[in-house]
């Protein structure tokens, strides 16, 4: 959907003017408009059941869009206005976007902004793309959805691959991290970034930092490294860590605590507890 152009804007609304009002506002029924890279071939399309045309806006309802070429990508909503002199798009009402490798958005608004390529909105926003749910309030995004950020409230939950020991006991094992926000989705760096009371919990255990860095493999479907940094705190159980940074290798298993480490763990006999460290 890069090239609006809306100069050939009549000899594509294949439709007929029902009506005019007396402000100029035309109706049309069976609203289809398209755009063409300068090849010559399609590059989006938008469709409507209605579309109401008064100046430079047209106002769409139910709205179908796709658009072609490398970014493959279908957006519904119940109605649209499409600015014609900027080529910006706003949308409302039940707005799904999903990508042809069937990653999705929704919310209740969006708006989209041609020349920078960016769709924002201040609503709630649900965001999946295999094993990856984000849930949170504001955002800002690339129609490709390979990078996103959610500006608060945000919930993610990772549905981590086990190996063939593991997989016997269990089909899969969860990771549910929070954050006051804003978090940061980089798919073409493998990596996403949470900022602000974070707390992470995964089977039984509760890791909580000011910053966290998860470090994806290149399929976005596993985690390779996480590293947290300020005022670490790890929880299993009755045992506690503290530590100013803490990086989790996934691959050797090993997490490497710095800046003030601190153990505390439960010892035999009535619930003694031991601090190792400084």
């Amino acid at each position: 959907m890069s090239k609006f152009i809306f100069v050939i804007l009549m000899l594509l609304i294949t439709s007929n003017v029902l009506y005019a009002e007396e402000d100029d506002t035309q109706r049309f029924q069976g609203f289809n408009l398209q755009g063409y890279t300068e090849e010559g071939e399609k590059s989006w399309d938008v469709k409507g059941d209605t579309a109401d045309i008064k100046g430079t806006a047209i106002q769409i309802n139910n709205v179908v869009a796709n658009s072609f070429g490398d970014q493959k990508m279908n957006l519904t909503a119940e109605s649209g206005t499409i600015d014609q002199a900027t080529g910006n798009m706003h949308l409302e009402n039940d707005v799904v976007i999903t990508s042809e490798e069937g990653s999705q958005l929704m919310t209740d608004s969006l708006d989209w902004q041609k020349n920078d390529d960016l769709v924002t909105t201040d609503d709630d926003v649900y965001i999946s793309d295999r094993r990856f749910t984000a849930t949170g309030r504001g955002m800002e995004a690339h129609p490709n959805l390979k990078d996103a950020i959610i500006e608060e409230e945000v919930t993610v939950t990772i549905d981590m691959e086990l190996d063939e020991e593991e997989s016997e006991f269990q089909e899969s094992q969860k990771v549910m991290i929070t954050c006051d926000g804003p978090m940061v989705i980089d798919q073409a760096k493998s990596m996403a970034t949470f900022e602000d009371n974070v707390v992470a919990v995964q089977d039984g255990q509760t890791l909580k930092a000011d910053r966290m860095e998860i470090h994806f493999n290149t399929d976005m479907n596993d985690i390779s490294e996480m590293i947290c940094i300020g005022n670490v705190v790890i929880v299993k159980g009755e045992n506690e860590t503290y530590a100013q940074k803490a990086t989790y290798n996934a691959k050797t298993q090993k997490l490497v605590l710095s800046g003030r480490p601190k153990l505390i763990m439960l010892t035999e006999g009535d619930n003694a507890i031991t601090s190792l460290g400084n």
